[in-house]
């Protein structure tokens, strides 16, 4: 499993839109390939910076297979006329879990 983390600053006064454009989205990523689960976190100290998270079965489901799609192109529709600035994107997989 890979894990992205997408850190987003969306513009100021946009937070609302940013976050209805990902509720609609939630379809996109039910089924893109290899997507098993998604989230998104807005952060305390900075509301204008949000956190999505996006399980894939692998990083090609991500990279590949839906960046390459047209749920890709109507992702960004939803939700790119929000951000201040590109979303900050990287993967990672789990080494250790502690408890």
């Amino acid at each position: 499993m890979v894990l992205e983390i997408a850190q987003i600053d969306v513009k100021p006064g946009m937070e609302d839109a940013f976050h209805a454009g990902v509720r609609k989205a939630v379809p996109l990523f039910r089924r893109a390939k290899g997507c098993t689960g998604m989230s998104l976190q807005r952060s305390a100290e900075k509301p204008q910076r949000f956190r999505l998270f996006v399980q894939w079965d692998t990083l090609e489901n991500h990279t590949v297979d839906f960046r390459e799609s047209a749920d890709f192109q109507e992702w960004r529709k939803l939700v790119g006329d929000t951000f201040a600035t590109p979303p900050a994107v990287e993967h990672v997989s789990e080494v250790l879990k502690g408890f």
